[in-house]
């Protein structure tokens, strides 16, 4: 199941877009649907740099991102800092918490934000009494993982405009699959310091290579958003393959 562009972008009820999003991949039962609608949601709108947990924190709750952009990072102990994934709305970026009770990296916002917090308490119960949304929201870790490891290689093997690429390729298809691209254009309201410090690249770097792609006409990316004008140079330079996504609906290749 694919979000209406409009849709997703106005006020949906937040275990509206969490049963969405589950729904992707998942066929969950109207029963199932219930519950997860019947959660208690704290909501907040928060400003850019938030930290919405720190490492070293031991939450009580789990963070839904309604609106904005996240990341998540870890700063070296020479003060420099490594940012570990991005994170759209729909996503729930510290669902590992519910289990690992200690967070060992920061997570926060990249841009003003909504952010729903569910506790653990009633995740907990949600998972035992659902098996279905059990193995829904398992599948979502499962995944998390399999990015982390594309992102090892893209950061150890690839060269800098195959990294960017990569990382932009990738984020056109979650945010498609979620309805949360117009056409093939997708806000992203990241810096270039922030792009290096994804990429493992100098701030300089980064300029040098987004402004080879605008000259190029492969993408673009200015006043927070990312413009794909030549999907198929994008795959290109960059050997993506969604296989590691795990789509199962069907997000256009063009």
């Amino acid at each position: 199941m694919v979000l209406d562009f409009a849709i997703a972008r106005s006020t949906m009820h937040p275990t509206e877009m969490l049963i969405r999003r589950l729904r992707v991949d998942t066929h969950l039962s109207d029963d199932d649907a219930k519950a997860i609608h019947s959660l208690k949601v704290e909501t907040r709108v928060v400003p850019a740099d938030t930290y919405l947990v720190s490492e070293g924190d031991r939450p009580s709750h789990c963070c839904l991102i309604i609106k904005g952009f996240a990341c998540r990072s870890k700063v070296a102990n020479n003060g420099k800092r490594q940012i570990l994934s991005f994170h759209i709305p729909s996503d729930i970026p510290d669902l590992q918490s519910l289990f690992l009770k200690t967070m060992d990296h920061d997570l926060a916002t990249m841009s003003p934000a909504t952010v729903g917090f569910i506790s653990h308490s009633a995740l907990e119960h949600l998972v035992r009494t659902h098996p279905l949304i059990a193995c829904a929201l398992w599948r979502e870790t499962l995944v998390d993982a399999a990015i982390f490891r594309e992102w090892i290689v893209n950061m150890g093997v690839r060269p800098a405009a195959a990294r960017m690429a990569h990382l932009l390729a990738e984020l056109r298809q979650r945010m498609a699959a979620v309805g949360l691209t117009n056409g093939e254009e997708f806000e992203f309201p990241v810096t270039q310091t922030e792009l290096g410090e994804a990429l493992g690249l100098s701030t300089v770097h980064v300029n040098r290579v987004l402004q080879a792609f605008r000259a190029e006409r492969v993408l673009d990316l200015q006043k927070n958003f990312v413009t794909i004008e030549d999907y198929e140079k994008v795959v290109q330079a960059s050997g993506f393959d969604e296989s590691y996504l795990y789509l199962t609906r069907n997000v256009p290749s063009s």
